[in-house]
């Protein structure tokens, strides 16, 4: 269970299991791409529904590919990429049970520092740098992770006061912020001419 309660799906009970298993987090972080935030993070929800209720992810990491594909396609699909989603989620748990004994957690529960969280999770299937800076900053203004050196590793998206990415969604207020956020940095880029 992880110490904070979090507001990403904007769904009470999809926020809960996001909330109570560090894995489903995981595996919304995963499909936080191309697809609507409340839809990659009510997913994890949906997968343990599919998955006979709970995430484990020892029991993903060993599933047979093809099962845990029909899983992630069976309609409404749990991502755009449906398939594609499903590799990359069993890849990250396969990393789970190798690197961490199975305990999602430790990923970042055990780091010694900022620089070793944000090593980690960048380790992880489906984490870029920029996707690995937000999560630690996530961890750090939501979830109370907050080893030495944590606001660096976040880089901008440790700061406090701002309204970058799903580190400051805490409500539907909050998440307004964020996408007009994102739609401003959209708007500037398009301006921009290319180099």
């Amino acid at each position: 269970m992880l110490p904070g309660v979090l507001h990403l799906a904007q769904d009470q009970e999809a926020d809960e299991v996001l909330s109570e298993e560090p894995l489903a987090l995981l595996i919304g972080l995963v499909l936080d791409q191309q697809i609507p935030l409340e839809r990659a993070f009510s997913s994890p929800r949906d997968l343990r529904d599919r998955l006979g209720g709970r995430l484990d992810a020892e029991e993903i990491a060993s599933m047979d590919p093809e099962a845990l594909a029909a899983a992630f396609t069976e309609r409404p699909a749990l991502h755009r990429f449906p398939a594609a989603n499903a590799k990359r989620v069993q890849g990250l748990c396969r990393t789970i049970v190798e690197d961490y004994g199975g305990d999602p957690a430790s990923v970042w529960t055990t780091a010694a520092d900022g620089d070793e969280l944000l090593r980690r999770i960048r380790a992880l299937p489906g984490f870029g740098e920029q996707k690995a800076r937000i999560f630690v900053g996530l961890l750090g203004k939501q979830l109370g992770v907050r080893p030495p050196g944590w606001e660096d590793a976040a880089g901008p998206f440790g700061r406090p006061g701002t309204y970058m990415s799903i580190a400051d969604i805490v409500d539907s207020e909050s998440l307004g912020r964020v996408r007009a956020y994102k739609q401003q940095i959209k708007a500037t880029a398009k301006r921009e001419p290319a180099r």
